[in-house]
């Protein structure tokens, strides 16, 4: 898949998510084969860039691969300066987030509320797309309510827009994360544009990527929920695509490295207070089965990074 100069090496991109996909975690996913890593949303309100937040979500040294920058808003203008300010900052790929279905994002009218204004979503993208020279890409849901799926007719005026690439979650604003994502809008799109499309939501295995792939016949998958606490996910999938079996699941050795390479980023990034406090979540995502639950208390106790190391060294000892 193509976008813009950027040739991707494969059909696989990490979702932006909202406190997960920090640097450490898309580092992460790329060593295990995504294609493309997109940031975590930053407001186009210079107001909060300088939050500890926003510093952090800027921050490209040191990032792996090819930078895609999402960026969220209502105002055309703060939009466009939003892009060409992290265009500076050194983005390769501007993307714009139109489906966030967070209730602090849409109360003021961004994410995925924007679907809301078709023309509204024509005017800032016609302003950030003409704001820089990088390419700049959309992400979508496949509407606001499921009495009301437009994602047909945002695709259309996007790809009149300039926007080279364009992804589509498989709920609606209204459904938030609930039931099942639906792949029939995702399929009404690819055949509608000619610009590539990324189909997104309820992709956890290898086997859901490939009926995805086929069903909808987009150019790439977008993997976000799925990669939580298994970012060799990505691996799995492109094994089962190449060769069509499954590889063997991740031995215990490689998943005790894996995790503590990435607390120890965690520390790095935000510093031993916060770091800690990162670290739990993305523990329960990775030991999160029923019998892991005493693991799991216990390592919401701990306040040091060296007690959370030495706890998951224990714990894979006693594993192995």
């Amino acid at each position: 898949m193509q976008i813009g100069p950027y040739q991707l090496s494969n059909q696989l991109i990490v979702a932006p998510m909202a406190g997960v996909t920090d640097q450490a975690f898309r580092n992460l996913c790329l060593r295990y084969g995504a294609a493309l890593a997109v940031s975590e949303m930053l407001s186009s309100n210079p107001e909060v860039w300088d939050s500890d937040k926003s510093r952090q979500r800027m921050m490209h040294s040191g990032e792996e691969g090819i930078r895609s920058v999402q960026i969220a808003g209502a105002d055309p203008d703060l939009m466009a300066n939003a892009a060409k300010f992290n265009v500076e900052q050194g983005a390769h790929i501007i993307d714009i987030n139109m489906g966030c279905p967070a209730k602090k994002v849409n109360k003021k009218f961004a994410g995925s509320a924007l679907m809301q204004s078709p023309s509204l979503v024509k005017e800032i993208l016609q302003a950030v797309v003409a704001a820089v020279d990088v390419p700049v890409t959309l992400k979508i849901r496949t509407g606001w309510e499921p009495e009301h799926r437009n994602g047909v007719e945002i695709a259309q005026i996007a790809e009149d827009c300039g926007i080279v690439s364009l992804a589509v979650h498989g709920r609606t604003r209204q459904c938030m994360y609930k039931g099942f994502a639906e792949y029939d809008t995702i399929k009404a799109i690819k055949e509608t544009v000619s610009i590539p499309v990324v189909a997104n939501g309820d992709i956890d295995t290898p086997e859901k990527a490939k009926f995805v792939l086929d069903y909808t016949g987009v150019d790439a998958l977008m993997i976000g929920r799925g990669a939580q606490g298994r970012p060799w996910i990505f691996k799995e999938i492109l094994y089962y695509l190449e060769t069509g079996k499954k590889l063997a699941p991740i031995k215990a050795e490689e998943q005790r490295t894996v995790m503590l390479e990435h607390l120890n980023k965690l520390y790095d990034l935000y510093g031993e207070y916060k770091g800690v406090r990162f670290a739990r979540k993305h523990v329960g995502w990775y030991l999160n089965h029923e019998e892991q639950r005493q693991f799991r208390a216990d390592f919401n106790r701990l306040e040091t990074a060296a007690q959370q190391h030495s706890l998951v060294e224990c714990y894979f000892d006693e594993l192995v």
